[in-house]
């Protein structure tokens, strides 16, 4: 059986992308950059390489570019034009924009590169903080969000949102959510997105802010997709086993065939994503971090070079 990661390396080499990957000072990255150039599944650039160190075959270096500083110049006229309303100055813009994971961003903004890859070193905030201030959001966006593509053992691959950004998100941010992770969710696996707003109620079984928070979620992402297969409030037995979602939730077009679920908080959407992993035997990829211009992946700190290749091919897919 071909997974899910197969299918998206598959995806990424039929159509390479150009990937930054900023920590060129980490070994994995080093090495991820070598491989995804061997396999050939995106262009990979480095921004720079440590002392000594000699580029790995067809692999980018930035700084070795003849237009490296123009780019720089243009990357520091554009963060500065961004930043304004917040004091930013052009020797403020230079000085922040040696941080490489920083400049990685603004020159994907650019169009110098498709999308990035970062976090080896960086924290999750740090990696956040770069996409905000040097992507900016998507178009109609309102928020970054993040969601896990959960593959279980039978094969078939269920996104979770949002499981690493948003604490508590509100009915608007819920909404959102749900939106942005449905058109992933069909970027990324081709499937049409049938999205379950998840709650401990299902159709008004129980009364609760909480639950109508989730509610007027549900009724704020049918107005911004219409065509959106979407429900909730409902509970995750009725949203995953049609028996149960035909008697709990009957007429509902995505009670019991949901594969993209919703979660109300970032307790329980962090929880139910390590569940599904740890006892359900299921293969956690992600965060897939979403909402901003362009590609902006984050990797945990405890990432292997494979682990870097694979998300490489995520954004390469999603900058499609």
């Amino acid at each position: 059986m071909t997974g899910i990661i197969d299918t998206l390396r598959q995806q990424a080499k039929a159509r390479p992308k150009r990937i930054l990957l900023p920590e060129h000072y980490d070994e994995r990255v080093l090495r991820a950059a070598a491989d995804l150039a061997e396999q050939q599944l995106v262009s990979p650039v480095l921004m720079d390489l440590p002392p000594g160190a000699e580029p790995p075959a067809g692999v980018e270096i930035f700084n070795r570019r003849d237009d490296a500083n123009s780019w720089r110049d243009k990357a520091v006229a554009a963060f500065t034009e961004a930043r304004a309303s917040k004091g930013m100055t052009e020797t403020l813009a230079r000085e922040q924009l040696e941080n490489p994971v920083l400049l990685a961003a603004v020159l994907i903004k650019l169009g110098f590169a498709d999308g990035g890859v970062a976090g080896s070193t960086a924290t999750t905030a740090d990696v956040l903080r770069a996409g905000i201030q040097g992507l900016g959001l998507a178009p109609g966006a309102r928020q970054v969000s993040s969601f896990f593509m959960m593959e279980l053992q039978d094969g078939r691959v269920l996104s979770y949102g949002d499981c690493a950004v948003n604490p508590d998100p509100d009915s608007e941010s819920l909404a959102d959510i749900a939106v942005t992770t449905a058109r992933s969710h069909r970027a990324l696996t081709g499937e049409v997105a049938k999205v379950a707003l998840l709650s401990f109620s299902t159709r008004g079984s129980a009364s609760h802010p909480r639950v109508d928070k989730v509610r007027r979620a549900f009724e704020l992402a049918k107005e911004a997709a219409p065509d959106l297969a979407i429900d909730g409030e409902i509970q995750f037995d009725a949203a995953f086993l049609p028996a149960i979602g035909d008697k709990k939730a009957p007429g509902s077009a995505v009670a019991g065939q949901a594969n993209v679920y919703i979660f109300p908080d970032l307790d329980a959407g962090n929880i139910a994503y390590k569940i599904t992993q740890r006892i359900g035997g299921a293969k956690a990829i992600g965060p897939v971090l979403q909402g901003m211009n362009k590609p902006w992946m984050d990797l945990s700190r405890g990432c292997s070079a494979e682990d870097i290749v694979n998300v490489a091919a995520i954004a390469a897919v999603l900058a499609d």
